[in-house]
């Protein structure tokens, strides 16, 4: 496997690919988990730069449900607001204004 860090143009403008040294790279990483996409279970090692376009789509797919539970907060907040303005329009009339 060629390694995308350590492999590049050389000064004279040839192309180098060097051999992907593994464990002894810092960017050779080991991901637990479930692929989002098929979601089966994963336990593999790869160069972080392999593993950025799955990290991504993870990473979309979380804040989609972030973002579903904060409307569903923020719903629930609304109910709650409207059932304490009317415990308090009823205790105290005047906190009605018409428009």
């Amino acid at each position: 496997m060629i390694c995308p860090t350590m492999s590049g143009v050389d000064l004279d403008g040839n192309l180098v690919k060097t051999e992907c040294i593994k464990h002894e790279c810092a960017k050779y990483i080991q991901v637990m988990g479930h692929n989002p996409n098929t979601g089966e279970e994963t336990n593999q090692w790869k160069c972080s730069d392999a593993w950025i376009p799955l990290l991504l789509i993870e990473n979309s797919q979380q804040q989609r449900s972030t973002g579903a539970a904060v409307e569903s907060f923020r719903n629930e907040m609304v109910a709650d607001n409207r059932a304490v303005l009317q415990l308090a329009a009823i205790n105290n009339p005047s906190l009605i204004t018409q428009e």
